[in-house]
């Protein structure tokens, strides 16, 4: 097998992967009106089950790890992809087809979470063929500069791609067939997914051997030594408290929209599809233009928009975009939608960057490790969401304390800008070490 074909296959099996990644928020979507409708939850109880539901996330390390150093019939990506689809599959079917006298919280969370599961299982895989390919092509073509982030604005693009359709198809959907329809239909989905990577050999791939097959103890040894190195730490510690920190308001941004201003649904609808066609643009813009950039800067520079959006919103709640004539809808379009994937922006850049620090032989696990630790972080960001709307007052009626908890939160955004020195200027690869 050529190359090329090599090539067509690297990027169709993570193409799929990653579109049907974005195109998650399209099932969940239909989640927020099935609790809504069904179950009749308060928007607490919404929020704090939409974050608690990602907790399997938080494990991830420990499916690198498992990725990593335990091989099915000598693949070790592959079969972890097709477990992951084939789970979450059954998760949507189950889901689609309780009958109304057994759902309840506690069934909606179990299989919301088994179906997180399979989500992360599948993500670990695919992070880790990203990092090993994107190594590999840099040592081969020695251009460091120019192709170190090709592979990640891709698989980013098609992501946001999948975000783009998800939302699209989704606002229309669950008024046309409902719920449960929009959870098989996934299902489906990710059958085809499934099928689809148990029919392609591994070796097609033309990954590098990982040297210590079936050696589980010393994969996390590894993952211990790449995290021990001061340049990958300090970065991780930076990157994860820049979201832990920052209390999450969406959720009350969301109830402020539509109870005291109205937003009809499709205005919402069409700004998270803004947003995610703003993720599409960056993923260009940066694999155009941003790639061979200062890590530092490109990463400090989204934080620092991100806390000017916030500021803006501020304005927006205090009616001064109203006061110059500026329609509450186009803001909540253009600025709300954009402010809600600026928090994800800085993700690309970053995922370059460990790629690239990353020591041969554990991508996989220290790539899961970075994205449980946002996982984490954001839950966290969540949960302290919910407790500073409380705090300021706010509730499902009352939003006069609003503005507060967003100048508290803009506070929150700028603090991890004064210790950003925590991120490399400059990426340096870890290679692995030859005898003389």
């Amino acid at each position: 097998m050529g190359e090329t074909e090599r090539g067509l296959i690297k990027k169709g099996i993570l193409g799929m992967g990653y579109w049907v990644q974005g195109f998650r928020c399209f099932p969940w979507l239909a989640v927020n009106f099935f609790l809504k409708d069904g179950l009749n939850v308060d928007p607490s109880t919404l929020q704090i089950l939409q974050n608690s539901a990602n907790f399997p996330m938080v494990a991830k390390p420990l499916y690198g790890v498992v990725s990593d150093a335990v091989y099915v019939y000598g693949q070790h990506r592959l079969p972890y992809i097709a477990f992951g689809a084939i789970l979450q599959a059954l998760s949507w079917v189950a889901i689609a087809t309780l009958s109304s006298s057994s759902i309840s919280i506690s069934t909606m969370t179990f299989y919301l979470l088994l179906s997180n599961l399979g989500a992360s299982v599948a993500e670990v895989a695919n992070d880790a063929i990203v990092a090993e390919i994107s190594k590999q092509h840099t040592s081969l073509k020695k251009e460091k500069s120019s192709s170190s982030g090709e592979l990640q604005s891709f698989v980013w693009m098609a992501s946001s791609l999948g975000g783009v359709m998800g939302n699209l198809i989704g606002g229309v959907a669950i008024e046309l067939f409902g719920a449960r329809a929009m959870f098989l239909a996934f299902a489906a989905l990710l059958t085809i997914q499934f099928l689809l990577t148990v029919l392609v050999d591994e070796r097609s791939l033309n990954l590098p051997k990982n040297q210590t097959v079936g050696r589980i103890k010393e994969q996390f040894a590894k993952l211990a030594s790449a995290l021990s190195k001061p340049e990958i730490a300090y970065s991780i510690g930076w990157f994860v408290a820049s979201y832990a920190m920052v209390p999450v308001l969406t959720g009350t941004m969301f109830f402020y929209q539509t109870q005291a201003l109205g937003i009809d649904s499709s205005v919402l609808g069409i700004s998270k599809v803004f947003g995610q066609v703003g993720m599409l643009l960056w993923s260009v813009v940066y694999d155009k233009s941003l790639k061979s950039a200062s890590p530092r800067k490109v990463i400090t520079a989204i934080q620092a928009t991100t806390a000017v959006f916030i500021i803006s919103d501020v304005l927006f709640v205090n009616k001064f975009y109203q006061q110059m004539g500026i329609p509450d809808s186009l803001y909540v379009i253009v600025f709300s939608g954009l402010l809600e994937v600026l928090f994800f922006f800085k993700i690309l850049p970053f995922s370059v960057l460990i790629a690239q620090l990353c020591p041969p032989g554990c991508e996989g696990s220290l790539m899961a490790f970075v994205m449980s630790a946002i996982a984490l972080a954001m839950i966290i960001g969540g949960y302290l969401g919910v407790a500073l709307a409380s705090s300021v007052g706010v509730t499902g009626t009352n939003f006069s304390g609003l503005s507060h908890g967003l100048l508290i939160q803009v506070a929150c955004t700028v603090i991890p800008l004064f210790w950003s020195s925590w991120i490399p200027d400059h990426i340096k690869p870890a290679v692995s070490k030859k005898k003389d």
